[in-house]
């Protein structure tokens, strides 16, 4: 079957080197977008119903763009500042370089799987087990994303900040398009309750993620083309292997994702089994040289601790007599207000006051020879 017209189920994109307009020039296609789906989101007023404190985690899940955005608009309306320790990982390498938009991207604290959320938790449980984790979700969050951190005993809280609302696409003419690609569980119940009688027919039908996969089996629909998968990491990958005529469906599409693995024996041996102890005995290794090396320091840190405290004994006795010069220099400062006491003329004047006492006391024998005078004149 020749395909034509192919809709997808999701917003236009802004940017002009999409994928998707590669393919429509490359393979002379005719690509529509439609979005089955609106999300909105959840105010502050509601979602502190939940309480749920953001800081008091140490890592956000992501699991696709919509998550990003609503995390940061919810902080930015709490007025909540995100501390840059803040560890992120996603599940895709393009949500990871998504958060670009809102932080610094560092490769230290985001940390992001090939399109597969079982392989993100299997990172999480490995070497980041002791954090705690704020899962960003719809008001129905998948249960493929609850029921791992589950199963791997990690501290986890849900965090609803968006709801998907379905569109009216009532005005679509499904029987004109070859191929439609729906991203969701929610797309297929959207098609669904605009056209309660919809029929497949000849159309192409390509889901992306096992979730939207099991959807579109239980709604009673086949699907032809189904991603991620090792050689079509993306959609539009997926959809040109199938343009070109080279893609194949295998029977079971996500035995290599690890998602059907975990379920039975508890934990996926396979890949796995090869790789942990080529990354733990080099550890263990260096951890035996470090302790080895460092047993005889202490003897040698002690004797160097005891030759400086006697050495700094020595300068403080010394520093006392340093002390008294500033004493000295500080005998000077008096020296200059003496000027101020030789300036007493008024002292001076003291000794004038004691010389008039004696002319009083010459005095007063005048008045007795006055009378003595008196005396001889009568």
């Amino acid at each position: 079957m020749k395909i034509k017209k192919i809709l997808i189920s999701q917003p236009r994109p802004e940017l002009e080197r999409s994928p998707y307009f590669e393919i429509a020039k490359n393979f002379g296609v005719e690509i529509h977008f439609r979005p089955f789906v609106q999300v909105e989101g959840i105010p502050a007023r509601e979602f502190r119903k939940h309480r749920v404190d953001i800081l008091s985690y140490t890592a956000v899940i992501m699991t696709s763009k919509n998550a990003v955005d609503h995390f940061f608009r919810i902080c930015s309306e709490m007025r909540i500042i995100v501390p840059e320790t803040m560890k992120y990982f996603c599940i895709s390498e393009t949500t990871a370089y998504y958060l670009q938009k809102y932080i610094q991207f560092r490769k230290r604290k985001i940390f992001f799987s090939n399109h597969s959320y079982a392989d993100l938790v299997d990172l999480i449980r490995k070497k980041h087990k002791e954090d705690k984790y704020l899962l960003p979700c719809s008001d129905a969050p998948n249960e493929e994303y609850t029921s791992l951190l589950d199963r791997d005993g990690i501290r986890y809280a849900k965090a609803p900040l968006y709801q998907a609302v379905y569109s009216d696409i009532k005005d679509v003419n499904f029987s004109e398009y070859d191929m439609v690609v729906l991203f969701s569980s929610a797309g297929i119940n959207s098609l669904f309750n605009s056209f309660p009688d919809y029929k497949q027919n000849n159309t192409v039908i390509a889901a992306f993620g096992e979730q939207t996969a099991k959807a579109v089996t239980g709604a009673g629909l086949k699907f032809h083309i189904v991603a991620p998968q090792p050689n079509s990491p993306s959609m539009a990958s997926a959809m040109e292997l199938y343009l070109k005529g080279e893609y194949i469906l295998a029977a079971d599409p996500f035995a290599d994702n690890g998602l059907k693995k975990p379920k039975a024996g508890g934990t996926s041996k396979d890949p796995f089994k090869p790789t942990i102890p080529k990354k733990r005995e080099p550890s263990k290794k260096v951890v035996k040289q470090v302790v080895a090396k460092t047993e005889p320091a202490p003897p040698v840190i002690a004797k160097l601790v005891q030759k400086p405290a006697t050495k700094k004994s020595i300068p403080v006795v010394v520093a006392a007599p340093k002390s008294k010069p500033v004493k000295k220099q500080a005998k000077p400062a008096p020296k200059k207000s003496k000027p101020l006491l030789k300036k007493k003329p008024v002292a001076k004047t003291k000794p004038a006051a004691k010389k008039s006492k004696p002319t009083a006391k010459k005095n007063k024998p005048v008045p007795k020879k006055a009378k003595k005078a008196g005396k001889s004149r009568k």
